[in-house]
């Protein structure tokens, strides 16, 4: 006892005078695929607490496996750190581990995992009546937890005594009467959350929660009742997402990933079962079964990797869009694109013509001409403008989309409200709070172009007709019109786009099609469907739903269909890269300087 308080003494006087807790592993790539363990090194561990954590942890066991074994022998090693970190970590009252942040594939027993740690959380509390929570994505998985808390208090003969745990199953609550501490299991609901001071909350299937609308706020008022419990903590649990990372989601998993990589401080441990680089960015490798115990933790407890091999053959027999599913829960592969099996041809090439540097500014620098497309939005939907630069010496043809939406979209829009505020953050779209700013930006854009001399004195901007009214009085009032040449044209939609959605397709296949990579294009590519009519096949919002938008996508393919037509451009001053143009004499003689 006088050796573990001297270390508590030591531990607290390193911290008093700034030794940080550095929680990064910028080796994690190496650590991986050695099998080393992700939790980085701690020197100022409390080693004293971290083990009677895991002692109690260890003497828990499972209810629903044959025997109900110790998780002793049940449990791998790599959960065991997490329990160490987050139990040793407590320096003078204060836990400088909060938030564990752990991305793990299913069948790694996490949910099992998740309900001992909370467990052992709440028999290791030293602050009366302290709250704990353990919040599950839904009431089933609400249900799956509090049972296993539940049958792990029912198979320890200590903690199943009368006047040692309360057990409240309509609650699904369970009281520590030693100090009157309880944990309870919810699922994630607002309204419940709303305004609640835990000492201590495990978030499960973080990626799941955040589709849920105010999602961010929750997680932020969540963070809030902690901060007057210095020794709080918040864990998330989760896989990794079937779509896009979205929302409090993909924030959470970008710190995350900024804080394990060294790019940021903070008191969150990133433990992120993923693939090094080399292996995440080629199909090959990944799809590779050899490769996959590295993001498999818990292999042998009970997944292995021959019933994987079996699951994998019949997501990939059955379509591209199961077999990205199927490895993104198993293999922790985030997915760029979202395709479906009735998916828009185009989105197989999309993503590898992405090149970041293709900005609004380069493409304007480096293309001769350039060509737009609007989709006009409503007061619930977003309004798009898509421009398309031919290169000047490659003649590609360069892509960049921005959007805009009303803040109170936002409300009617609540099931995508967190991906359209992730497309703001990103820069890829405007949340604007008056009617006409979106217009009044859009045409700014366009009318910045036109100063260029980028924009064709016919054929320069392709319209959806519908809704598009305050958009051409506001491009005549900046002087663009077709008082002396027809340079704004009504695009046909429907089925009227096969050119374009055609022409696009061919581009793509062959790379002469080069988009910016922005995540407002990839979110509409994915969204995407075809739609068979007679002979004819088509691209509709309809097609994708009510909340699938694609209206970037839209205003690409009006933009394709101007610049399929080879535009001139309409340079008077400056030619592509010959220097300066003199128009003089009385034949108007051309001269080169």
């Amino acid at each position: 006892m006088m050796i573990a308080a001297a270390n508590r003494a030591l531990i607290a006087c390193e911290c008093s005078e700034g030794m940080a807790w550095n929680l990064s592993t910028p080796d994690w790539q190496d650590r991986i695929r050695s099998g080393r363990s992700l939790v980085p090194d701690m020197p100022l561990l409390d080693h004293v607490a971290a083990q009677r954590a895991v002692d109690i942890f260890d003497r828990l066991r499972l209810p629903d496996v044959p025997g109900k074994p110790l998780l002793k022998e049940a449990a791998g090693e790599w959960f065991r750190d997490i329990v160490r970190a987050l139990h040793g970590s407590i320096v003078d009252g204060e836990r400088m581990v909060r938030e564990p942040f752990l991305l793990v594939p299913k069948k790694s027993s996490k949910t099992s995992y998740g309900a001992a740690l909370m467990l052992t959380s709440l028999l290791i509390n030293q602050r009366p009546n302290a709250e704990f929570l353990l919040v599950a994505p839904t009431q089933r998985i609400a249900e799956i937890s509090f049972n296993q808390i539940a049958g792990m208090i029912e198979a320890d003969p200590r903690l199943r005594r009368r006047d040692a745990m309360h057990v409240q199953p309509h609650l699904r609550k369970v009281t520590w009467l030693e100090s009157g501490a309880t944990l309870q299991v919810k699922s994630f609901d607002p309204n419940v959350l709303t305004g609640v001071k835990p000492a201590g909350v495990m978030m499960d299937e973080l990626h799941a929660v955040s589709t849920t609308a105010n999602a961010d706020r929750v997680v932020g008022q969540v963070r809030g009742g902690l901060i007057s419990q210095p020794e709080g903590f918040l864990i998330f649990i989760t896989t990794q997402s079937e779509r896009p990372p979205a929302g409090v989601f993909k924030a959470e998993l970008d710190k995350a990933r900024e804080i394990r990589d060294g790019k940021r401080e903070g008191a969150m441990l990133p433990v992120l079962y993923e693939f090094p680089d080399d292996i995440n960015s080629d199909v090959e490798k990944w799809s590779d079964p050899a490769n996959w115990w590295m993001v498999n933790p818990n292999l042998g407890r009970p997944v292995t990797i021959e019933r994987l091999q079996k699951d994998f053959q019949a997501a990939k027999d059955t379509s591209e869009e199961e077999f990205r599913r199927w490895a993104s829960q198993h293999l922790n592969l985030e997915i760029g694109l979202a395709l479906r099996s009735d998916r828009w041809v185009g989105a197989n090439y999309w993503e590898q013509c992405g090149d970041s540097t293709v900005t609004l500014d380069a493409l304007l620098e480096r293309c001769d001409v350039v060509v737009c497309g609007i989709d006009g939005g409503g007061l619930s939907d977003l309004a798009a403008l898509a421009v398309i630069g031919r290169e000047k010496e490659t003649r590609r043809w360069l892509h960049h989309a921005h959007a805009w939406v009303y803040e109170g979209a936002l409300e009617q829009q609540k099931q995508i409200a967190p991906i359209l505020r992730d497309l703001a953050k990103a820069g890829d779209l405007t949340i604007v709070d008056h009617f006409g700013d979106d217009i009044e930006e859009m045409v700014s854009i366009i009318e910045r172009i036109d100063r260029e001399r980028l924009l064709p004195s016919e054929n320069a901007i392709g319209v959806d007709v519908i809704g598009i009214g305050q958009v051409l009085d506001e491009l005549a009032r900046r002087g663009i019109d077709n008082s002396d040449k027809k340079r704004i044209v009504g695009i046909g939609q429907g089925w009227q786009l096969g050119r374009s959605i055609k022409t696009l397709e061919r581009h793509l296949a062959d790379g002469s099609f080069v988009h910016g990579a922005q995540p407002l294009m990839n979110w509409c590519v994915s969204n995407a469907r075809i739609e068979q009519r007679a002979n004819s096949f088509l691209i509709t919002k309809a097609a994708s739903g009510g909340t699938a938008k694609i209206d970037a996508l839209m205003s690409t393919l009006n933009a394709v269909d101007l610049m399929s037509l080879n535009p001139d451009h309409n340079r008077s001053i400056y030619t592509a890269g010959r220097g300066l143009l003199i128009l003089g004499g009385n034949d108007d003689e051309e001269f080169m300087v």
